[in-house]
């Protein structure tokens, strides 16, 4: 099975920080389902979950991907096609039970962030080593002001940040999952 066939994109809704530096649980946004479900098909994935605690949020991302899934009028359209690659979970916990009993072995969990630290893997070099290796991936995404501490404690590998060549960095979080899978899957 390919690296993209067995990666995963995680957006996370929490535990994720606002601006202030609090954890938080942030809103899902009707852009960010769709266009993080066509980046992820575009690209081959095995699937993108959305992670929020909010039963009313769950279930409007399931009402807007059965939506899509319903549209019988517009045969094979690529929305759909999408769409279903689409799962959302109350916790990241949820999500690495279901990747396990997909797949019988636990992801590889990669984390993101706009802000540098150090210990960073560079994105070639990680693409590299998931390669030669056969587990399951998910690569976790936050919004608001990015992934909480303790998502960054459960993950093994801390990618580097997308930087571009000035020192705005505030890129929507669709925009960051679009690059990452650019530079890992594309040709």
């Amino acid at each position: 099975m390919t690296f993209a066939a067995r990666t995963y994109v995680a957006l996370v809704h929490h535990p994720v920080y606002n601006r202030e530096g609090r954890v938080v649980t942030t809103a899902v946004t009707n852009l960010d389902i769709h266009d993080i479900a066509r980046a992820s098909r575009t690209y081959g994935l095995a699937g993108y979950f959305i992670v929020t605690p909010v039963l009313l949020q769950r279930k409007l991302v399931s009402d807007i991907v059965a939506h899509w899934m319903a549209n019988e009028g517009i045969p094979d359209q690529p929305r759909r096609q999408a769409m279903e690659l689409v799962r959302v979970v109350p916790s990241l916990a949820a999500a690495v039970e279901r990747i396990t009993g997909d797949h019988g072995a636990a992801p590889l969990l990669a984390a993101t962030a706009a802000r540098p630290a150090a210990h960073t893997v560079q994105w070639e070099r990680w693409r590299q080593d998931c390669e030669d290796d056969s587990r399951p991936v998910m690569m976790l995404f936050g919004t608001g002001w990015g992934l909480a501490d303790q998502v960054f404690e459960q993950a093994q590998i801390r990618l580097s940040p997308v930087w571009g060549p000035t020192s705005y960095n505030h890129l929507s979080v669709r925009s960051a999952v679009a690059i990452a899978l650019d530079r890992l899957f594309g040709r």
